[in-house]
């Protein structure tokens, strides 16, 4: 089959990281892949599949060359976002379906027809959500939260759900979807749940790569931008309370590192809080540490986990809505403890002694390329 999987960047993120998987996986399972990104960036993410074809689209600069998503552009960002909050797409989205849909005229008459066509991410959506395909399918990589105006959130779900095919990363995303559904309201053609791919071999290559600045010694991990979502302060504090003097190190960047530096060194654990910041290889970091740590308000799936046991590191995560227990069952299930301080000082300190425990392979399977790639070429049902 040939397959298309659509993102807005393939700047350095998790979300981008995962489209880019998911090509890898088609194009491992033998089909023809291509991916395409809607902003050109310095630096992108690229496939590890030589099978994979990569394609910029400038979608913004295109849209607003026809004049006319121009025009609609400063309608939205003059009129309509004052009023409405993060509703710029609304103007800007609808020459991106158009030009998009012209591009993918021109992509088909060079390479053929497209059997999948795979958008990932909301940010994704927004800029292309006047198109509509029957072969399009929308993946949900967090959960729909029910902030806000309930008439902004009901115009934005038809625009970007209504009729469409939805894929939700994890049982407690597509939950979310359905309680949006009633409240909202709005009724997708499908939805279905597909959780992320994970690159097993590639996971495993990359973490046997040196780094000069990796920690002598035990330490612990976790890897997240550094942003309110993933609230690393909580961590921060939990981990001052431990009693646990191997370091913690920070991998990953963003708009809480000053306050998070102060925080620790208001606890007085500046010494041993490392800010490792964006590393393009994170699974070095991953590999050599004693235990990895997942604090975050809320994931879509909480992939990171996933990643940390491919690199046999034993992992620790706070309860939190979204995907993580969808990782996280059967034997893991006792790596999860409550989303508070207090549970978190008594997980951290009972989890850091003695040696690594064994990673069970049978933890993986539902997250390899090739079971996820089969899962998305099948048709969609009804939701």
């Amino acid at each position: 089959m040939r397959t298309l999987v659509v993102v807005r960047s393939l700047k350095m993120g998790g979300m981008e990281r995962v489209a880019v998987n998911l090509a890898d996986a088609f194009a491992q399972a033998g089909h023809e892949s291509h991916l395409v990104s809607l902003a050109r960036v310095t630096h992108p993410l690229a496939p590890e599949e030589p099978g994979v074809v990569s394609h910029v689209l400038p979608l913004k600069r295109w849209a607003r060359m026809t004049v006319i998503g121009f025009i609609l552009e400063l309608l939205a960002r003059l009129l309509l976002n004052p009023l409405l909050k993060r509703s710029l797409f609304l103007g800007s989205g609808v020459m991106g379906g158009v030009v998009f849909r012209l591009w993918l005229h021109r992509f088909e008459a060079r390479h053929g027809r497209v059997d999948r066509i795979i958008f990932r991410g909301i940010g994704t959506f927004e800029m292309v959500w006047s198109f509509r395909d029957a072969r399009a399918c929308y993946v949900l990589e967090n959960i729909l939260q029910d902030r806000g105006p309930r008439w902004r959130k009901r115009l934005f779900a038809r625009c970007l759900y209504q009729g469409r095919h939805l894929v939700a990363v994890s049982s407690g995303v597509a939950e979310s979807v359905r309680e949006a559904m009633a409240s909202w309201p709005f009724t997708p053609a499908s939805l279905r749940v597909v959780v992320n791919p994970c690159p097993i071999a590639s996971i495993r290559r990359q973490m046997m790569e040196g780094d000069p600045d990796l920690p002598v010694g035990p330490y612990i991990v976790t890897v997240a931008r550094l942003v309110p979502a993933k609230d690393q302060a909580l961590l921060i504090r939990a981990y001052a309370r431990s009693g646990v003097e191997m370091p913690l190190v920070l991998v990953g960047d963003g708009q809480e590192r000053l306050r998070l530096e102060s925080l620790a060194a208001e606890l007085g654990v500046e010494q041993r809080v490392i800010f490792a910041g964006q590393r393009s290889n994170p699974y070095p970091w991953m590999h050599h540490a004693r235990l990895f740590v997942l604090s975050s308000r809320f994931e879509g799936l909480g992939i990171v986990l996933f990643e940390a046991l491919a690199c046999g590191t034993p992992v620790l995560s706070v309860d939190c809505p979204g995907g993580i227990r969808e990782i996280l069952k059967g034997e893991l299930k006792d790596c999860v403890v409550p989303h508070d301080e207090e549970s978190l000082v008594q997980g951290i300190a009972l989890s850091v002694h003695g040696a690594k425990p064994p990673i069970n392979e049978a933890w993986l399977d539902d997250f390899r390329p090739e079971t996820v790639a089969d899962q998305f070429l099948q048709e969609p049902e009804g939701r």
